[in-house]
């Protein structure tokens, strides 16, 4: 028998395939556990601890969602109750408290966030004021720490890869150098691993840093293979040797984090005035965050909201699901924010890709 009788759960951050499927999940079982427990959304993320903006969730309510990209319950990823921005105002504000009225009026035994680090450090912030957490991760980046792999990703990673495939053909048939640029922020899981699948000649990610000088020396000699075209796939956040992030300004709001994007510009430019050769640039942005989610992700999805419900049955407050391998656990969330999940640049994954000629335009 368990004590916890009504919860929360709430997506917050970026949008990604497979929040729905979570959601899906953690009601469908809350309603079938002895006794039932029942599910409360929070609406738009923490805007609505904050607003008081919430939803009962019944059965009927994620009929058929399973397969919906985006979430129904809604998100936003600059609502931060500990510094949160009012329609119209200026300056971020403190609006803990009001969250946690809110959180009282429901009378919510605890709260599952489905985020990512921003949504989990709030997270955590909330439990030292005693509100008790489940941290569920999501992230098309592939970027939290504590586990192997987040939802999501894998149908970002789709996108991008599908992506690569078409360019091959318009590349090859103009003999051009085309660029495609792709999301995940610090880590470069997504261009490495559609890079790989797709067959890119180059690929730039932010634990390698890169040489344009090594870049076009890859553009040349491919030229000298006969092969009068070139797929660079670059990760939002790769930098140069010595040099620092692309951006585009920062993020409206309360969230004041550089907001990255762009470089695939830069490096065009770079290529055409050493190379002279006729570069294009793709930025495939919030396609990746778009559409149906991947059976995969819809697996993975729903093995982290049941796991979810369960802890929370449990009283195992505090904890975020995981996956290590093919078991499914559990880990402080603490553990999902203290260090990011990035590339290991000695690694099996770059070692496979320089063995069939991919260049990360390191400098030998």
């Amino acid at each position: 028998m368990t004590s916890v009788k009504r919860i929360g759960i709430l997506t917050a951050g970026g949008d990604c395939p497979g929040l729905n499927a979570v959601i899906r999940a953690v009601v469908k079982s809350a309603l079938r556990h002895d006794p039932p427990i029942q599910v409360t959304g929070i609406l738009d993320g923490y805007a609505g601890l904050v607003e008081n903006r919430t939803q009962s969730l019944t059965e009927g309510d994620v009929s058929g969602i399973l397969v919906r990209g985006g979430t129904i319950l809604g998100t936003s990823n600059r609502d931060n109750p500990f510094n949160y921005l009012p329609k119209g105002a200026s300056k971020p504000v403190d609006r803990s408290k009001t969250a946690l009225a809110t959180l009282k009026r429901l009378k919510l035994d605890g709260l599952i966030a489905v985020g990512g680090d921003g949504t989990l450090r709030c997270a955590l912030e909330l439990e030292r004021l005693g509100v008790p957490m489940i941290g569920v991760p999501k992230t098309i980046d592939n970027d939290l720490g504590g586990t192997d792999v987040t939802f999501g990703f894998d149908s970002a990673l789709a996108v991008a890869t599908d992506a690569v495939d078409r360019l091959h053909t318009t590349a090859e048939s103009h003999h051009r150098v085309l660029i495609c640029e792709v999301m995940g922020r610090y880590a470069g899981w997504i261009a490495l691993y559609a890079g790989m699948a797709g067959g890119g000649d180059v690929i730039l990610i932010p634990e390698i840093p890169y040489s344009i000088d090594t870049v076009c020396g890859s553009i040349r000699g491919r030229e000298k293979r006969g092969r009068r075209f070139s797929i660079i796939v670059v990760a939002e956040g790769a930098c140069p040797v010595g040099g620092g992030w692309t951006t585009q300004g920062k993020f409206k709001g309360a969230d004041t984090r550089p907001w990255l994007g762009g470089i695939s510009h830069h490096i065009a430019a770079e290529i055409e005035k050493r190379t002279g050769y006729e570069v294009r640039v793709v930025i495939l942005g919030h396609l990746q965050r778009g559409g149906t989610p991947t059976p995969r992700d819809r697996w993975l999805a729903t093995h982290f909201g049941v796991h979810a419900l369960e802890l929370a049955a449990q009283n195992r407050w505090g904890r975020m699901v995981n996956v290590r391998g093919t078991r499914f656990g559990d880990v402080p969330i603490t553990d999902a924010v203290e260090q990011l999940h990035r590339i290991d640049p000695f690694g099996d994954d770059v070692r496979v890709a320089e063995a069939v000629g991919t260049s990360f335009g390191n400098p030998k």
